[in-house]
């Protein structure tokens, strides 16, 4: 599709033309262009792998195009570093999260802009102005309480506060809704009308397509690096944009697979860690997608972390093929036939300075190895299979994990795991900041190893994902079960969203 032509270059704030990208082994972006309007939320869609993030990464400073020019209101600029982009006006909120957690709420929205008086940081002035921004944002948390000690939705909302608060004329938004909750993303499609109202554009990438047609003006969709078209977002549907962007339609998003489902693998009685969930007794068979739904803080992936050893136990029960087991650390879970996919693929669950090859073959060291030496051609043949198996796209086995995609590093820890062959596998939101294709790879992936005999738990925030590729759904809400489903209802009607949602909140009991 063509670009408009130069006559209409007043139109735009922001145009990124024919812009390519080389790194090692790979052309990142071919001819890539992007034309941005004042005060529009403009989607920036595709495939992870399909350049979007080298693209926004070129224009927010962190990398530099080797071809194509940069035109901002009207003038060709060159973008040499992050500050850089920060002063004229150009700030990024990654997908990935990275805010200093050792400094406190008001140091991280004010880092690089200090309120100073003769020269010295004014920090009463610096935690009021702080106050009053989290109070328009809606964020409850203390100026000087330390970042760390936030949960992931609200290092998120830090971010966006902290973009929508410079003298920004483009904001990028990069996933920005993948760890809050509903009410939270609520605040920010608020915060977006009031930018836009501003006259502020907004770049939103986002797989989740309700959200697209929700507040998008304008779609750009790019597929292997390559500009495919744009455009308006009301004059196209859902299947369009899909097809667009993996050059196929997608019949079915969730091809949930009917197995046989065996025998009880794995039973918990009476889990409870204090302060953090209590009494929660379930049980796993052979072949089953035991599904787990709840709002944020519900307590679900602080159960799991401690079925697989990283959270410690108050009391409680955990029994594996009939034996009780003693789990004090996620070796002794993987011993015990366990694997995990955490919810921060980047924080806990890849080693980032490490290469694709060394991230899979890591939790199998042990039994590559000959005596004390690792037998290096079993280990790369093996990682190779599961490259090849997975899909996984990477220069060649030996690149850095940290430089793949989202979803491609999603993969890499898929592979990890379906190399150690656990009997019981659990994935904490898997998809999340996953493109439709990688997410439909995934759910097939998924149907698979169940079908092959392993148990599967399932933790999503996404209830289409989750009522539609579970055969029981479990309901936690304020570290309780609060309600169970069996798929059958699910599929009979009997369940809807509006039901799971009512008892995460409240309960079957207080109905």
């Amino acid at each position: 599709m063509e670009v408009e032509t130069s006559k209409k270059k007043a139109e735009y704030c922001l145009e990124m033309l024919e812009i390519d990208k080389y790194f090692p082994g790979v052309k990142a972006l071919d001819n890539a262009r992007l034309q941005i309007k004042p005060g529009e939320v403009h989607a920036l869609l595709g495939e992870n792998g399909a350049g979007k993030s080298t693209l926004m990464k070129i224009l927010s400073g962190q990398y530099f195009p080797d071809e194509g020019k940069i035109i901002y209101f009207g003038e060709e600029i060159k973008i040499k570093s992050s500050s850089e982009a920060l002063k004229l006006g150009i700030s990024m909120i990654h997908q990935e999260l990275s805010p200093l957690k050792d400094m406190t709420v008001a140091e991280n929205l004010f880092v690089g802009r200090e309120p100073k008086k003769n020269g010295i940081l004014d920090k009463k002035k610096m935690n009021v102005k702080a106050a009053e921004y989290l109070n328009e944002y809606e964020l409850n948390v203390k100026t000087t309480g330390k970042v760390r000690e936030l949960n992931i939705a609200q290092m998120q909302m830090l971010e966006i506060i902290r973009a929508a608060t410079y003298r920004t004329k483009v904001v990028i938004m990069d996933e920005p809704t993948s760890s809050l909750t509903d009410e939270e993303v609520r605040i920010l499609f608020r915060t977006i009308a009031n930018l836009k109202e501003r006259g502020v554009s907004i770049i939103y990438i986002s797989h989740r397509m309700e959200e697209i047609f929700e507040i998008a003006d304008r779609a750009t969709i790019f597929r292997d690096g390559q500009y495919i078209g744009t455009r308006i977002v009301e004059d196209v549907n859902q299947d369009e944009l899909i097809s667009m962007m993996v050059g196929r339609s997608v019949e079915d998003i969730f091809p949930k697979v009917e197995v046989e489902i065996k025998d009880k693998i794995l039973e918990v009685k009476n889990l409870t860690r204090t302060g953090k969930f209590k009494d929660i007794s379930f049980e796993l068979k052979k072949g089953e997608i035991l599904g787990f739904a709840g709002l944020i803080g519900a307590g679900r992936s602080e159960v799991m972390n401690a079925i697989f050893g990283i959270e410690k136990l108050t009391s409680g029960e955990i029994t594996i093929e009939g034996k009780p087991v003693t789990i004090k650390c996620p070796k002794d879970a993987i011993r015990h036939g366990i694997g995990f996919v955490t919810e921060d693929r980047k924080g806990n669950g890849l080693v980032l300075v490490r290469s694709v090859l060394e991230n899979i073959s890591l939790p199998t060291l042990p039994k590559m190895n000959k005596g004390l030496i690792l037998k290096k051609r079993s280990e790369i043949s093996r990682c190779v299979e599961y490259i090849k198996k997975l899909n996984v796209k990477t220069p060649t086995p030996r690149t850095l994990v940290g430089s793949l995609s989202g979803g491609n590093q999603q993969k890499v820890i898929l592979a990890k795991w379906m190399m150690a062959k656990p009997k019981i596998l659990i994935l904490d939101e898997p998809t999340r900041g996953i493109d439709v294709g990688a997410k439909a790879e995934i759910y097939t992936l998924m149907c698979k190893l169940a079908a092959e005999g392993m148990a599967i738990i399932l933790i999503s925030s996404e209830l289409p994902e989750v009522m539609s590729m579970c055969d029981r759904l479990i309901v936690m809400g304020n570290g309780k079960i609060k309600g169970e489903f069996n798929r059958q209802e699910i599929l009979d009607k009997e369940i809807t969203q509006e039901k799971v949602l009512s008892v995460a909140i409240g309960g079957i009991e207080d109905e």
